[in-house]
């Protein structure tokens, strides 16, 4: 009778243990999709504030172009690879050994040149595909576009 009575304690305890750990599982999983959707509603804003400075040649086109691919991936990976946004990728590809930064600091003169004049090379040929991009980015969220599905 005692072991039947312990058995049923711990079995109990177990039970409201598990409860507890469901709840917390539950808890988490419905924080990490309201974060989720807190950072897909930003990315959302700042794709608008970036597509429209590039319109607007506010921002230079490699940097636009790299917030724009960053941006979107985050709202869905499949983003970058729609037609009307392939041109943010390409920069992206095209530009991405460029140095930025401290490392960008640490060039030599030469050396920077050097990265200038092919950084400004790819900015001169896709321009226009870029600038067509953004306006792609503008149309579709116009239209509602927040992800494919």
């Amino acid at each position: 009778m005692i072991l039947l009575a312990a058995g049923t304690v711990v079995i109990f305890a177990l039970g409201i243990y598990a409860i507890r750990l469901r709840r917390e599982v539950k808890r988490r999983a419905d924080f990490r999709k309201e974060e989720d959707a807190r950072a897909i509603t930003n990315s959302l804003e700042n794709l608008d504030y970036v597509s429209t400075a590039l319109v607007q040649d506010q921002v230079n086109i490699t940097e636009g172009a790299w917030r724009c691919k960053v941006l979107l991936e985050i709202i869905e990976p499949s983003l970058v690879e729609r037609q009307e946004f392939l041109a943010f990728s390409d920069v992206y590809s095209r530009t991405q050994h460029l140095k930025t930064h401290s490392a960008r600091k640490a060039l030599s003169p030469r050396e920077r040149m050097r990265e200038d004049k092919e950084r400004l090379s790819v900015e001169k040929e896709m321009h226009q595909p870029v600038i067509e991009a953004a306006r792609a980015v503008i149309r579709w969220r116009a239209k509602g576009g927040k992800t494919l599905h």
